[in-house]
């Protein structure tokens, strides 16, 4: 299996399934000198550990993180950090209703696909790499990078922004902060949250799931991120984002209805604020011009899909016998995966800006972020 790595300078390689002892995260390109402990990665992998509301799978998972590598007297050294997490939850009743079911196509899932690739070694428990349970290390590792950007002043933050066809009011950064993860579905619009939620529980309680739209916006990105042609920098947050397993779609400013203004609506006109800096009236852009930042803040929305884990009567292949067979899931499932996907998406993003940032500047220009003796 290949493509378990992710960026350039700043490296992430992560391995672990569903079902496996562990999920580990590598990071290559980590500066020296960046204070970093096992709770600050662990209030980031918090925002998406699953068990903790309705909404949420019921499989608990406490996703206790230990950085084991990487770290002396609580700064990093330079060396690649290590970062565990042991999978607890996994007793052998689950584990056997995976293997009552590990000839069937799943509806929505990747079975057949890993089927036909792996053959008879596909991992059959719970999807293995497959399984969203591998996020979590994203989450970790972006955890890492949120410290580093925080030292550059640049802060990603998100919000599910629709739900269901329920669609939360417009929000800018400041709006989405003042009210971020005030509520079970993580939508800054606390009217719009309450008619999601009511909604995704009805769902649920018919043995189906919910998708939605997460909204997540980065601020203080200075202009000049990305290049220009292959590595765009738009081009590499939607490689980030749509390397996520439910994620179907992604958008940055006003994305599709693009397709339907003119030029003299579409274009963002530039102007010089109060400050002597060049500014834009409009932000259709999402931030990102030609590839690279143009230091308004990057805005991109993410299309979810619904759970493909359902407990309703499915057609599917039996691929032991080849016949036609039907399938009620009986193992656990999240209503709906977008309010913890959000934790991913932000993950991802910072991920994906920290390494730009170093390819721009160089790995030397935030080396001395936090160092102890400045």
């Amino acid at each position: 299996m290949l493509g378990n790595s992710f960026g350039r300078l700043f490296r992430v390689t992560a391995c672990g399934e569903s079902y496996g002892d562990a999920l580990v995260a590598i990071i290559d390109g980590c500066p020296a000198g960046l204070e970093i402990s096992d709770a600050e990665v662990q209030t980031e992998l918090d925002a998406r550990r699953p068990g903790t509301s309705p909404l949420d799978s019921p499989r608990q998972e406490t996703d206790q993180v230990h950085i084991f590598a990487g770290v002396r007297d609580g700064f990093t050294t330079g060396a690649p950090l290590g970062l565990i997490i042991y999978n607890v939850d996994r007793h052998d009743i689950h584990v056997k209703q995976y293997h009552d079911v590990k000839d069937l196509i799943r509806p929505g899932h990747a079975e057949y696909a890993h089927m036909i690739k792996y053959g008879k070694f596909a991992d059959w428990c719970g999807a293995g790499r497959g399984s969203g349970r591998e996020t979590c290390m994203r989450v970790a590792a972006g955890a890492v990078a949120k410290k580093i950007l925080a030292g550059k002043g640049i802060e990603v933050l998100g919000h599910v922004a629709e739900c269901m066809g329920i669609k939360a009011k417009k929000m800018d950064f400041a709006g989405i902060k003042a009210h971020y993860r005030k509520n079970l579905i993580n939508c800054a619009d606390e009217e719009a949250a309450e008619k999601m939620i009511e909604r995704v529980l009805e769902i649920k309680e018919e043995g189906d799931t919910a998708g939605g739209v997460v909204e997540v916006i980065a601020t203080g990105v200075p202009p000049g991120l990305g290049e220009p042609v292959f590595d765009k920098l738009n081009a590499t947050l939607a490689h980030a984002l749509l390397s996520i397993g439910a994620v179907r779609g992604v958008e940055f400013g006003a994305g599709f209805a693009v397709a339907n203004m003119k030029g003299s609506e579409c274009n963002d006109i530039p102007y010089v604020d109060d400050d002597g800096k060049v500014r834009f009236q409009t932000n259709n852009a999402g931030g990102i011009e030609g590839g690279v930042s143009n230091g308004e803040d990057i805005v991109v929305r993410l299309a979810v899909k619904p759970t493909s884990t359902i407990s309703i009567d499915q057609q599917t292949v039996n691929m032991a016998d080849m016949k036609d067979q039907k399938l009620a899931a009986i193992t656990r499932r999240d209503p709906t995966i977008t309010a913890r996907l959000l934790a991913v998406a932000e993950a991802m993003i910072r991920l994906t800006l920290l390494d730009h940032l170093m390819m721009w500047r160089g790995y030397d220009a935030v080396q001395d972020i936090e160092h102890p003796w400045s």
